[in-house]
């Protein structure tokens, strides 16, 4: 079993509430704080909610109303810093280059092996924190230049 990040916030998007739940046990035993939503919007609303909390999303591609590829595109508008794992049990390749292409992390395919996706959420994790540790520096080296005029 692979070991996760502490204090890292899952946000699992999809239509099958079966899978939604399954996957839930699974990844809040390998130390997740999830969230979890049924469609975009309710995707959407959890983003607005949590103010930059959310670490990762995991996006299913195929859903009713807005799809994975739109939702994509709202969730980066909305929180440019969270990362995006594509997931779906219908994906093209051309589904899969379109979320590469609007900013995801990567693109898993259904089923996915629990320690690949773990794996995954860990690398999104860390790819985040990086950049928000280079926000900080440049605001800091920012403040730092301005005390010194």
């Amino acid at each position: 079993m692979t070991t996760t990040s502490l204090n890292t916030t899952v946000l699992l998007v999809d239509d099958e509430k079966p899978f939604v739940d399954a996957m839930v046990r699974r990844l809040d035993k390998r130390g997740f704080e999830m969230r979890t939503a049924f469609d975009a919007s309710q995707a959407l609303a959890v983003i607005d909610a949590m103010e930059d909390a959310v670490d990762v999303v995991i996006l299913d591609v195929k859903m009713p109303g807005m799809d994975g590829i739109d939702a994509l595109r709202e969730i980066k508008n909305r929180d440019p810093l969270v990362e995006v794992i594509m997931l779906t049990g219908h994906g093209t390749v051309e589904s899969a280059i379109e979320g590469m292409k609007r900013g995801a992390f990567d693109f898993l395919l259904k089923p996915c092996d629990i320690d690949e996706l773990t794996a995954k959420v860990n690398a999104a994790k860390a790819k985040k924190a990086e950049q928000e540790q280079k926000i900080l520096e440049a605001r800091s080296q920012h403040i730092v230049l301005r005390r010194g005029d």
